[in-house]
């Protein structure tokens, strides 16, 4: 019994068919997005041989949803969500049909493959809050971390599936191939979502445009726990990203050599699965908010440990610790977030996890490469970690709400 509490629960699987079809979906274009990332960065740098280009496919995911994901947000709070969902995965499709045509043409110029991107970033920003605020509709209180923790198992099985596939697709077909399959996988999506019910926000509407904006950045500066929460997350992202330093510490540890720079992004990616499947052990919790802040200590220690490490394998280890601890910060804060947020206000809040989880990382991996070069690696490495572990214990400390049980309220019955 002990052992089966602690494995990944299935409970929202069972419970909830409306759930389970839209959690197949995400699985499935999950897996297409991650063929289609590296068919992107695979494209680009053939056509250009410049990192500058390479580096300019991260700015254009990046920016529509810092620029309009908050406007989004607004959206999702005054629409039918179910709605607003299928309208940005058919235009996320659509958008993924045209990469295949130009990857089937050939000799198409990189800047118009960059503004397809963007314009399938465009609708990630309008798709992703109205994804987030489902589950809270769909499962019982009780079961939202578990959901998420669903997620989460997604998310990193695409991580570690999807570019694998993507390399055996673009040799066998190209990149206009691998677009094509990712178009396909978005019809997976629509159909698990087709057969919701009309998710209209309770309470009264987001107020249009920029007035709506404003009211859910008030929200977010007056709650607490949420303003904790998305803070917490910036401490992670900002101030201890470690991607930017693995050629650095690829090249001191492993001497250079190619094969082995995947490593590094496999071991976090690993300990995010492992996390994953034993999820019951914090999912079932009744303090999230000391979830939160236990993962994101370990996340912090495990990454200046990595920093501090000699032994080039037991750096892997160091890295497969904080990917499990950054799964639970990442499942224990969206629970949180989705607990104490109205559900007039998902859309916004959810709206401002994606620009945070969007833009924290390349402030962090910015911030990593320019301490590395005024010191050393391994500085950068400890000083974001320590720092990191700093922040987040001040956050404890000062926000008691964090560390309070939560009691699992009233729900209507999930959606069939």
């Amino acid at each position: 019994m002990a052992v089966r509490r602690a494995l990944v629960d299935l409970t929202p699987l069972r419970i909830s068919p409306a759930f389970r079809r839209l959690w197949i979906g995400r699985v499935v274009s999950s897996l297409g997005g991650q063929m289609t990332v590296v068919a992107v960065m695979f494209q680009v740098w053939r056509e250009t041989g410049s990192t500058v280009w390479t580096g300019a496919v991260g700015l254009a995911q990046a920016l529509p949803v810092i620029a309009f994901g908050l406007f989004a947000g607004a959206l999702v709070d005054r629409s039918d969500r179910r709605r607003v969902y299928l309208v940005a995965t058919a235009g996320q499709a659509l958008c993924s049909v045209a990469l295949a045509v130009q990857g089937f043409l050939g000799q198409v110029p990189v800047a118009v493959v960059l503004a397809l991107v963007a314009a399938q970033s465009g609708f990630v920003a309008m798709g992703g809050p109205a994804f987030r605020s489902f589950i809270p509709h769909l499962l019982p209180r009780e079961n939202v971390a578990a959901g998420l923790a669903l997620n989460g198992i997604a998310f990193q099985a695409a991580m570690l599936v999807g570019p694998a596939l993507g390399g055996l697709v673009l040799g066998w077909w190209g990149v206009g191939g691998c677009y094509l399959v990712d178009a396909v996988t978005f019809v997976v999506a629509f159909a698990g979502a087709l057969g919701l019910p009309p998710m209209r926000p309770e309470g009264e509407p987001a107020r249009p445009g920029l007035g709506g904006v404003l009211d859910g950045l008030a929200f977010l500066v007056r709650d607490p726990v949420v303003r904790a929460a998305l803070l917490t997350d910036l401490a992670l992202t900002t101030l201890s990203m470690p991607i930017s330093l693995f050629p650095l510490v690829n090249a001191e540890r492993f001497g250079d050599d190619p094969r082995t720079l995947g490593l590094f992004l496999t071991a976090i990616a690993v300990g995010g699965v492992l996390a994953s499947l034993m999820s019951g052990t914090f999912t079932r919790l009744s303090r999230p908010g000391l979830a939160m802040l236990g993962g994101a200590v370990v996340w912090g220690a495990a990454l200046a440990l990595f920093g501090l490490s000699a032994n080039p394998w037991a750096g892997l280890a160091f890295l497969a610790v904080a990917g499990a601890a950054d799964t639970v910060t990442v499942v224990s804060r969206g629970t949180l977030v989705q607990l104490h947020t109205p559900n007039a206000l998902l859309g916004r809040v959810g709206a401002a996890e994606q620009i945070v989880g969007r833009a924290g990382p390349d402030v962090g991996n910015m911030r990593g490469g320019l301490v590395a070069d005024a010191t050393s690696g391994t500085v950068a490495l400890v000083s974001g970690g320590v720092m990191c572990v700093a922040v987040v214990v001040a956050l404890g400390l000062t926000t008691p709400a964090l560390r309070r049980s939560w009691r699992p309220g009233d729900q209507p019955t999930p959606v069939t």
